[in-house]
């Protein structure tokens, strides 16, 4: 039987989500503070902008308005980081199961280029969000390593986590 596009992405999305949590579980909290070079966050910073993103993105597909301004500030600790992202994930997941399906075909204003603004089909800003939160997981995971933590597997085995 064919899924439809929502229950595809929001299958995707808790399969992304798990590998995810996985990851900023093995963070060490005690390096939250670790920014690689002077232009990257630090890790806990981030953590908050995947945490944020996830709100951003789904917030704005139900209600046809991606709003960047006015998010909340970012907790203090990964562990508080860590709480909000699996609340918001069950909060999200369930109000995006509640909107019908056709939400997704609706065009949204979205940045199309540096400064522009264009119609963006809803669907296919979800997927954005969800390739840009994989993006941010592997920077993330490069984090983890320098943190000296272990890297679990995500696609596949880790230097930490082989399968054989």
């Amino acid at each position: 039987m064919a899924h439809s596009e929502k229950e595809q992405f929001l299958q995707a999305w808790e399969k992304e989500y798990q590998t995810t949590l996985k990851v900023f579980k093995a963070y060490p909290a005690a390096r939250a503070d670790l920014r690689p070079h002077p232009k990257s966050p630090t890790a806990s910073e981030l953590a908050w902008r995947m945490v944020g993103e996830e709100s951003l993105f789904i917030n704005g597909v139900i209600n046809g308005q991606i709003n960047f301004s006015g998010q909340p500030a970012a907790p203090s600790t990964l562990g508080e980081i860590l709480q909000t992202y699996e609340k918001n994930h069950k909060e999200w997941t369930a109000k995006l199961r509640g909107v019908p399906d056709d939400v997704l075909n609706r065009n949204i204003k979205f940045m199309v280029a540096p400064k522009t603004p264009g119609d963006v089909r809803s669907g296919d800003i979800l997927w954005f969000f969800l390739m840009d939160t994989i993006h941010h997981r592997g920077q993330f995971s490069v984090y983890l390593r320098m943190a000296d933590g272990k890297v679990p597997s995500i696609y596949g085995p880790s230097g930490d986590e082989p399968w054989m």
